[in-house]
């Protein structure tokens, strides 16, 4: 059992960092999911290490190229690639050619929805897939900056230069257009559907309430949000960016506005990563120099489980929230049980 300690005396913060296990992934990594039983790490180029309950590490190429984007929905991992292939690595590690740009254009965003249909983009297209294989496309204004799905309905937001289009792709419906000016890049939708985040090119956040399409302002961080986590109870959205870990708060239905966030477990780097567990509310934290904190959300509890060494790339939680995995620029990999 692990136990949190209050104590912010970095010398006296639990540790560890003595059971993360060491993997042998030998390459650099941009992302880590889990797929089935196994750690998926998604390496630079060409290919994913998958590691099994027993630390074995096997590599399967999925590309020919450079690979830009990765996500995952647990049955299966789809990636984007500069060679204009998006492709798909399911549980029993074959894999899968979903499509292949017919300008060869680079795909650089993709994003699952839990029906099993998939979205992805090249310049400023955005693609859809359902289950039954019908293809759909959509040109926003701009290059496309992020996807995502609506956890209810097949609705996708589109994030782009001065706003994000929503798009319901198998609808006649025309599209909505929530507009703000800036580039708006990585874009999250509130589990419960009510709100809509973007992290923007400048040391921001926007956001909208859905049911009437208000605005939200999150500034006042020292740096670019590159990272962004709901909590397990969907109250709470961790970012990166500051040298302390935000929490902005989404429980009532003006969301954030005129509310402060929490912020915690301060270091004096900023923080790079985060990763909240899907079951429980705490979540995990990579920092500019290495450092892995894990914090407890209800009161900033932290363990320490990795020190600062190497650069953080890749940080995820596996499904059930027992098994922590991170990778490093350097080539190095780990996971440790919670």
């Amino acid at each position: 059992m692990i136990r949190f300690d209050r104590e912010k005396n970095a010398k006296s913060i639990p540790s560890v960092a003595g059971r993360v296990r060491p993997l042998a992934v030998d390459m650099p990594v941009i992302a880590v999911h889990f797929v089935g039983d196994h750690a998926a790490f998604v390496g630079v180029e060409e290919n994913v290490a998958l590691v099994n309950e027993a630390d074995e590490v096997s590599k399967v190429a999925v590309q020919s190229g450079g690979i830009l984007c990765a996500v995952s929905d647990g049955e299966r991992l789809v990636m984007g690639g500069d060679d204009g292939k998006l492709v798909a690595l399911d549980k029993k590690g074959e894999v899968t050619l979903l499509a292949t740009d017919p300008k060869r254009r680079w795909i650089d965003n993709v994003a699952l929805h839990s029906d099993g249909a998939v979205a992805w983009s090249a310049g400023k297209t955005a693609f859809f897939r359902s289950r039954n294989a019908e293809d759909k496309s959509f040109d926003v204004p701009s290059t496309v900056g992020g996807l995502a799905f609506a956890p209810k309905g097949l609705r996708l937001a589109i994030a782009h230069y001065n706003g994000v289009t929503l798009w319901f792709p198998n609808m006649a419906a025309d599209a909505e257009f929530l507009e703000w000016a800036g580039s708006h890049l990585d874009v999250v939708f509130s589990p419960d559907n009510k709100f809509l985040v973007t992290a923007m090119h400048e040391p921001a956040l926007h956001g909208w309430r859905l049911a009437d399409n208000r605005h939200m302002r999150m500034v006042g961080l020292p740096g670019r949000v590159r990272s962004m986590s709901w909590s397990a109870s969907g109250k709470g959205l961790a970012t990166s960016g500051a040298d302390t870990i935000i929490v902005w708060p989404f429980a009532s239905k003006d969301g954030p506005m005129g509310k402060e966030p929490a912020m915690l477990a301060p270091l004096p780097t900023k923080v790079a990563r985060v990763a909240c567990n899907p079951k429980q509310d705490i979540l995990a934290a990579a920092y500019d120099g290495g450092t892995i904190l894990l914090v407890r959300l209800s009161d900033g509890a932290e363990i320490l489980v990795k020190s600062a060494t190497a650069e953080v790339s890749a940080l995820a939680w596996n499904a059930s929230g027992t098994q922590l995995a991170f990778a490093t620029e350097d080539g190095a990999a780990g996971m440790v049980k919670i």
